[in-house]
């Protein structure tokens, strides 16, 4: 898959590609796979994240670097699904990370 040269690469696919897939809500589930999610409901949707998170997790300990971009690509992708479906906006699960900037772990789950 090839990128337009004038794309920066960054995490500010995820906030366009979340927008692409908020755009398919309820668009024809015959020319739109993201549509055919949607229509399927919360349960399908998790379950295909689900599935590509333990793809991912396979690359991960195969360790091909471009076989672990591609399934890391895929889960993403389903995770962005996953919270459109619940609309559950992006900039929410920024500010989540934002505010456990430089906090250790182990604090972190002390509070929760």
């Amino acid at each position: 898959m090839s990128r337009k040269a004038d794309k920066p690469v960054d995490g500010v696919i995820l906030d366009r590609l979340y927008k692409v897939i908020e755009s398919r809500k309820g668009a024809d589930p015959k020319i739109s796979n993201t549509a055919r999610l949607f229509a399927k409901g919360t349960e399908k949707i998790a379950q295909k994240l689900g599935e590509e998170a333990v793809e991912t997790v396979i690359e991960g300990v195969r360790g091909s670097k471009k076989r672990l971009a591609e399934e890391s690509a895929d889960l993403l992708y389903h995770l962005l699904v996953l919270w459109a479906d619940r609309s559950l906006r992006p900039v929410e699960v920024w500010s989540a990370l934002m505010r456990r900037e430089g906090i250790s772990g182990i604090e972190a789950k002390k509070t929760r």
